[in-house]
């Protein structure tokens, strides 16, 4: 049985299927060491597909396997940082013996469930927000918050021209000191979407973590613990 090229590039998580039809386009993708210039190639289980110097082999036995892990602060979630930071995938290197990809990401300073999986095309099932995913995240600010602002935020939001979905907030902590914590449900992830939401009014967010996404939940998982799901959800 063959598979398009396109979609095993995407089953890889190498790309998507539009931009592996780009980069067949434009001549960087090798088949077993052939160029390939067909955007209808087809390939088959064991042969090694090549992107930009990058060997990937293929299988038609492909399974879609899924990892939860518990990100620390002060890692990047990309496969190549050009400030030489250490990344996530550095870390996990000696857990999951293969190339896999993050669905979504955190940033630098943000911790907490980060999901991985070796399929390209569950990664962008998960991240849509036409799929409905909720993102829960625990968040400790310092300043103060009241109804007028949960209610702005809840209504949605622009800032500097982007528009941000409505952020539903509940669980607000009443201590008496400035850092208090709250949870925020959100349906979509935009760079830094609540730090840039809350500093908007005037609150600034010291801690974020990720306790859900989806059907998979952080709950026990240690800070840099790595474990696979056996179901897909």
């Amino acid at each position: 049985m063959q598979t398009r090229l396109n979609k095993a590039m995407s089953m890889l998580g190498i790309c998507s299927r539009r931009d592996a039809d780009k980069y067949i386009s434009n001549k960087s993708v090798y088949v077993n060491n052939i160029l390939i210039t067909n955007l209808g190639a087809k390939v088959s289980n064991g042969d090694v597909i090549t992107v930009n110097g990058i060997k990937y082999e293929f299988t038609d036995k492909f399974k879609t396997r899924v990892w939860m892990y518990n990100k620390p602060s002060g890692l990047v979630t990309t496969h190549k940082d050009e400030k030489n930071r250490a990344t996530i995938f550095d870390s996990i290197s000696d857990t999951i013996c293969q190339r896999v990809i993050s669905v979504g990401r955190l940033d630098l300073n943000s911790e907490g469930l980060l999901l991985l999986t070796n399929d390209g095309e569950f990664s962008r099932y998960a991240e849509s927000p036409s799929t409905g995913w909720e993102r829960h995240y625990k968040v400790r600010f310092f300043g103060n918050i009241n109804n007028d602002i949960v209610s702005q935020i809840s209504n949605g939001i622009t800032i500097d021209g982007i528009k941000y979905s409505p952020i539903k907030i509940i669980n607000v902590s009443n201590n008496k000191g400035m850092n208090k914590w709250c949870t925020c449900i959100l349906n979509e992830g935009k760079n830094r979407e609540i730090r840039k939401i809350f500093n908007c009014f005037g609150l600034q967010v010291n801690k974020l973590i990720r306790i859900k996404y989806g059907p998979y939940e952080l709950g026990n998982l240690k800070t840099g613990e790595v474990v696979e799901v056996n179901d897909r959800r």
